[in-house]
């Protein structure tokens, strides 16, 4: 049986280099402030390392370096630096997680541990590739989310930074919790990822955002109305073509939005979950904000149902969406 590959040999391929530093030595060459670097590696996701432990690499004190130049320079105060480092290591940590796990389901179907030697190789060898992609994707999504945010600024509305006009969408799997009963961890992950992988191409090609995923239930967000409608009818009727997943059903709740650190707070956001919680399998509910605007939609009919009392929020006036069929003459 081959030998497990040693996690420090792939630190170093990863790393581009080996760790070479204690921490008290990667402090001093970035000509950090101890405290600082301490609050930063730790808002990177890091746990604390003994001072004579030897954990840093040249690439880790390059990256020390940087920050610490931020801060020299005044574009960002201290706090401005942790959230920034907090922002970056929570985001990198879910998508390094994600990538392991394809890397975990490549060698699995090409081998087991036969396979992680050759696979790694080849990974090394992509390296310089995935990282001009990633850094050109994150340009891209930071060029959008600019826009966006001066769009907003543009329309006169400098209340709350970071407060502003949104519809938010909740869409869940119906029954998930008898599903998981019903099937083993292979096929529910086969499912759990079916529907964020659907749901995800829906609410992207519609022109809204996923703000985040949690197994059985996605939280997005759109701009626009229409568009916002449109992806969660999409989402009721399309995603229950498949046929391993059970139906869907959506809440759309439109109003101020408190936006932090690439989540969603506020009224707006536990109004559309309640929506959610109230809608039938394969149906969509909306709030009388969004109503008000769909009404007139040409293609969509807005109907008035009963109305429901939403814990912490009062009477809640659901209206359900649906598309509306003209006949033919």
């Amino acid at each position: 049986m081959p030998s497990r590959p040693d996690p420090k040999t792939i630190e170093s391929a990863l790393l581009g280099g080996e760790a070479i530093y204690t921490r008290e030595q990667a402090i001093e060459l970035a000509g950090t402030d101890a405290e600082l670097a301490g609050r930063i590696w730790r808002a990177l996701g890091f746990p604390n390392q003994g001072d004579g432990t030897v954990t840093f690499a040249e690439s880790d004190v390059e990256s020390l370096r940087i920050v610490n130049s931020l801060l020299q320079e005044g574009v960002l105060d201290e706090d401005g630096v942790v959230r920034f480092a907090r922002a970056m290591g929570q985001t990198m940590a879910r998508l390094a997680d994600w990538q392991t796990s394809i890397l975990s389901t490549l060698i699995f179907q090409e081998g087991g541990e036969e396979a992680v030697d050759p696979l790694m190789n080849r990974v090394k060898e992509l390296l310089p590739d995935v990282e001009r992609l990633l850094l050109h994707i994150w340009r891209r999504q930071l060029s959008a989310s600019a826009a966006r945010t001066l769009a907003v600024m543009s329309n006169g509305q400098d209340t709350v930074p970071n407060y502003y006009p949104l519809i938010v969408g909740f869409a869940d799997l119906v029954s998930f919790t008898t599903l998981s009963r019903e099937l083993d961890e292979v096929e529910l992950a086969g499912v759990v990822e079916g529907f964020e992988a659907t749901a995800a191409d829906i609410v992207a090609s519609g022109g809204g955002r996923v703000v985040k995923t949690l197994g059985d239930e996605i939280l997005y967000v759109a701009d626009s109305p229409a568009e916002a409608a449109d992806i969660a009818l999409r989402l009721a009727s399309g995603v229950k073509t498949h046929v391993e997943v059970p139906d869907v059903r959506v809440g759309l709740a439109s109003g101020p939005v408190l936006t932090l650190h690439g989540d969603v707070f506020g009224t707006t956001v536990n109004r559309s979950s309640r929506l959610t919680s109230f809608a039938r399998p394969g149906t969509v509910l909306i709030d009388e904000n969004l109503a008000e605007s769909l009404t007139d939609q040409e293609g969509l009919q807005v109907v008035k149902v009963r109305a429901r009392h939403a814990h912490g929020l009062g009477l809640i006036q659901p209206y359900a969406l649906r598309r509306n069929f003209e006949p033919s003459g």
